[in-house]
């Protein structure tokens, strides 16, 4: 149970990092690129100090770094810029259902057990999820904000496959992001910032740190911490949840409204993630017939 209410509070952060996404690059608060710049630095910050003072230091090398940097620069540019063009729910669409697939294929090079309950789950919650994401006859979407988004679902399915490798999840992720820092200024700084130019506002800045340091530095963090004790399937089905809290985070906070399709496929996708990460009761011993 704790495990199950550890993995929700992660979903609920990384749901989160969408919501104020949406609300600050959507509002024309802050441009793509500079948020993304901001979230990075003021997550490797915050990390950094608690390392400093939970730790007493900081170590910068460990098992798969470079890939665990690489991975999250992906992720994090991937899909602020893709949000400059996408719609939300497709967007979601596209990046959770890459994930899924990349981490599920990381699954079966491990050779891990995958039960048919486990497929059976997932197919039930990704279904959910296409049905309730599933663009309407609205403009053609960009197919290179569509592939870029793709991009970061493959980099988040790769750095989470990564974190299962981490011993001290705290210190990984803050070196990570300590390391991922200085190249995601250079990027930022090379990236051209689209049609909206530089936008820096303080609502912006005040969400996207919030985003780096809180659910996006501590989320992840929580995140490593808790992959080792995750199959790598079930970590990839469990993030199908985000796009619909997300969804529910947006009727909240941006005032969209409730519908019943909603509410539908909020059913079949927690009921895939239900069949396919809860183990099947053991049965009982049985009686027998004959006397003793």
């Amino acid at each position: 149970m704790r495990l199950f209410l550890l993995t929700a509070l992660t979903m609920i952060a990384f749901a989160a990092n969408s919501v104020l996404n949406r609300m600050a690059i959507a509002g024309g608060t802050i441009d793509a690129v500079s948020f993304g710049v901001i979230r990075l630095i003021s997550g490797a910050v915050v990390l950094g100090l608690l390392c400093l003072m939970l730790r007493g230091g900081l170590r910068f090398l460990g098992p798969g770094r470079a890939i665990g940097v690489l991975a999250l620069l992906v992720y994090l540019y991937g899909f602020s810029m893709a949000y400059r063009a996408l719609d939300a729910g497709l967007g979601a669409l596209i990046l959770f259902g890459v994930v899924q697939i990349t981490m599920f294929a990381g699954g079966l090079l491990a050779r891990e057990a995958m039960p048919a309950r486990r497929w059976i789950g997932a197919a039930m919650a990704f279904g959910g999820l296409a049905w309730l994401l599933w663009p309407g006859a609205g403009p053609q979407v960009s197919v290179l904000h569509g592939l870029l988004m793709a991009a970061a679902g493959v980099g988040w399915g790769v750095y989470s496959l990564n974190g299962r490798r981490s011993g001290d999840a705290l210190m990984a992720t803050a070196a990570n992001f300590i390391w991922a820092a200085p190249i995601g200024l250079l990027v930022g700084w090379l990236v051209p910032k689209g049609a909206e130019g530089l936008v820096i506002g303080p609502q912006g800045v005040m969400l996207a740190v919030l985003s780096g340091a809180v659910t996006s530095g501590l989320g992840y963090a929580l995140w490593y911490s808790l992959l080792p004790r995750l199959a790598a399937s079930v970590a990839a089905v469990a993030q199908l949840t985000v796009p619909v809290i997300a969804m529910a985070g947006g009727m909240l906070f941006l005032g969209e409204a409730l519908s019943a399709e909603f509410v539908l496929a909020s059913v079949l996708v927690l009921g895939g993630v239900a069949v396919s990460v809860i183990p099947r009761r053991a049965q009982g011993p049985t009686i027998s017939s004959k006397g003793s």
